[in-house]
């Protein structure tokens, strides 16, 4: 089946994020022409089938209490024909998305000032969230590999340890880098977290956006022994950019901590919302996989132009991506500032990344670029930073 990639979503008559808040992000007007490539959303049409799902769920006129057990069903489906685990129905939660989610995880698991640790940089939201529902963040540094790829040090993470720690936020695969995490990872992280009595917080919303040649591993299927101390969040939302719908899911897989958070979700009276529910059933189906098989094909010619050309600029390179559509680069090796970076970036090159320093430790004199969209958009946005710093050539 075919499926349009080429035709972006008209952004002159909407209300996307990405696009009208530019001029927040920068301070001032941004250019008329400036290619945004920052808040991870995509610029490519919707999806057929949740196309199909909008217009039948308006034309039923129902938009009241619904019937929404359907939910579950269609989430343990796409885990196991996708990712290779079924997670038990009963375990699992509707929540208003992942940023919803780690704020209940969090107040239902954690108490006010314990340590929440995160492997930096990462995605800023995390750190919002533990700081807005009064926890401490606790940052680990990534380290680079002689891949370059990143790399958790849980030698250094261990020695810097106070015994205020209470869980790990882990990002799978990885935001901002697209990493991957192989199996021995993911069983290391999962015996330090039981050797620590750490809750381990597994964010799973880019699984479904693997370049060839890597898998995603479902932390519950590939660290079986995190059972008693893990909690999974995961979205429909990222893949087919319906993040506006509010929808997402918890998977809670112990009955102590299931019920624990299941006092709260019931005291807060969460439930989903109605469109945001049909169209993550209808994402996750036969037809929604064969979109997201296609649209990984466009982002992994994204990824390779995107890549080969930071990497033609000197002291300039882009972190090999093995997932998400969003590509860590360095431009560390210029000997610039970060002020002159984005001087040439944003104001030069008239494009407009997210700014690596706000991502933790490890970020600055980097920027993160989402190539969720065009060919002929990355590749204009290739030619203009080459452009901008061509006096490195």
């Amino acid at each position: 089946m075919q499926f349009d990639f080429d035709t972006l979503k008209d952004h002159a008559r909407g209300r996307s994020s990405k696009w009208v808040l530019m001029d927040a992000m920068l301070g001032r007007k941004a250019p008329d022409d400036m290619i945004p490539m920052w808040i991870a959303q995509s610029d490519f049409q919707m999806a057929p089938v949740l196309q199909d799902a909008m217009r039948a769920t308006v034309a039923t006129g129902e938009m009241g209490y619904f019937d929404y057990s359907n939910f579950a069903k269609r989430v343990a489906w796409w885990y196991e024909n996708r990712h290779g685990w079924r997670p038990n129905t009963e375990h699992l939660f509707e929540i208003h998305g992942i940023g919803n989610a780690v704020g209940v995880v969090l107040q239902a698991l954690t108490e006010p000032g314990d340590g929440i640790i995160v492997f930096s940089p990462v995605y800023h939201e995390f750190a919002n969230k533990i700081r807005k529902n009064g926890r401490v963040m606790v940052e680990s540094a990534l380290r680079i590999d002689e891949d370059g790829l990143f790399r958790m040090d849980l030698d250094a993470l261990e020695a810097q340890l106070t015994g205020t720690e209470k869980a790990v936020i882990f990002c799978s695969p990885h935001n901002p880098a697209g990493r991957v995490w192989d199996a021995a990872e993911i069983q290391a992280l999962s015996a330090f977290c039981a050797r620590h009595d750490l809750l381990l917080i597994s964010d799973e919303i880019h699984m479904d956006l693997t370049f060839p040649g890597h898998t995603h591993l479902p932390t519950a299927l590939h660290a079986p022994d995190s059972l008693p101390n893990l909690v999974v969040m995961s979205a429909a939302s990222k893949t087919f950019d319906i993040a506006g719908l509010r929808t997402g899911y918890v998977i809670i897989p112990d009955d102590d901590l299931r019920a624990r958070f299941a006092a709260l979700y019931a005291a807060l009276d969460i439930q989903p919302n109605r469109l945001g529910a049909d169209l993550t059933c209808a994402a996750y189906t036969p037809e929604g996989a064969a979109w997201v098989d296609a649209m990984v094909q466009v982002l992994d010619g994204n990824r390779i132009a995107l890549c080969d050309g930071m990497n033609a600029i000197p002291g300039v390179s882009a972190m090999p991506m093995q997932s998400t559509f969003l590509s860590w680069v360095d431009f560390s090796g210029t000997g610039m500032s970060d002020a002159e970076i984005r001087s040439r970036l944003y104001d030069t090159a008239r494009v407009l990344p997210t700014p690596g320093d706000g991502l933790g430790l490890g970020g600055a004199l980097h920027h993160r670029f989402n190539i969720a969209t065009s060919r002929a958009t990355v590749d204009a946005a290739v030619a203009r930073v080459q452009a901008a710093f061509s006096d490195l050539q």
